[in-house]
């Protein structure tokens, strides 16, 4: 592909998805708030923008990986973003926000032209590093065919289609997010009681994924929490993702007693961290 390609946010997921990028020979302008984040993809080759329309490549294709809902319409609103994206663009959103800001931005772009994609990424750094990403998709069909090599290149290992409709891709991320993070802490919950009655928690780990809870996530956080490794309490990730999973609900009225649970067992954790 000889168009050069926008990658807007070098966060922990982003560095390595703009990396295995450059590695699959694409041409990269790159933004991050943080300038110095993108030094390794510069020595690469890549070219450092100072703002982010300064990655835009009219009709190209822009990628963005930010924190939050706010983060992101910042940059679709930022001076001569949308303007230079123009027609025949695609910006493909791959953070994990709100199916409602997913849809406003959707509209936004489909005003000047340009088409919104919505991509958000199931998978740790490792994974993208070893290119086991998995990755829900949707938007316009020619766009998703378009970028298709994009995500597979970024270290998606498979990726899956869910329509046109702006926020369904989203929603699976939120209700996939939902069950991580219940498994997480019913996995924490689960080893420490075991622990504490004096049977060993790796031992346990091995023989339950190896038996009934054969899954990537029962493997890797179980190891991660037997071994006293795991992130919980460290991260604001599970605590926004799950205020997400609730406000969607919401609009639907479904009710939530879980992840009202979980939602104020992460604020506690967080209050002590």
């Amino acid at each position: 592909m000889n168009d050069a390609i926008g990658f807007i946010g070098l966060g922990r997921l982003g560095l390595p998805m703009a990396t295995n990028l450059i590695k699959s020979g694409y041409p990269l302008r790159v933004y991050n708030r943080t300038a110095s984040k993108a030094e390794s993809l510069v020595a690469q080759g890549a070219q450092l923008a100072g703002t982010p329309a300064d990655v835009v490549e009219t009709g190209g294709v822009i990628a963005s990986i930010v924190w939050d809902d706010a983060a992101l319409e910042s940059i679709v609103m930022s001076d001569g973003f949308l303007e230079r994206l123009g027609a025949g663009g695609i910006h493909l959103s791959m953070s994990t926000v709100s199916p409602e800001m997913s849809k406003k931005l959707a509209a936004i772009h489909a005003q000047h032209g340009s088409t919104y994609v919505e991509a958000p990424i199931f998978g740790r750094p490792e994974a993208a590093v070893a290119h086991q990403l998995w990755i829900p998709c949707a938007g316009p069909q020619h766009a998703k065919e378009r970028i298709q090599p994009l995500l597979k290149a970024m270290g998606g290992q498979g990726i899956f289609d869910f329509g046109e409709e702006i926020g369904a891709a989203l929603l699976v991320k939120l209700v996939g997010n939902f069950l991580i993070i219940s498994a997480g802490h019913s996995l924490r919950e689960a080893l420490a009681m075991a622990e504490k009655n004096g049977v060993d928690p790796r031992a346990v780990v091995d023989m339950l994924t190896q038996t009934l809870f054969d899954a990537p996530i029962y493997r890797s956080y179980g190891k991660m929490i037997a071994e006293k490794n795991a992130p919980f309490g460290q991260s604001k990730i599970p605590l926004k993702d799950i205020g997400l999973f609730k406000n969607a609900a919401q609009q639907v009225d479904s009710s939530t007693p879980l992840a009202s649970f979980l939602y104020d067992l992460l604020s506690s954790d967080g209050a002590r961290a």
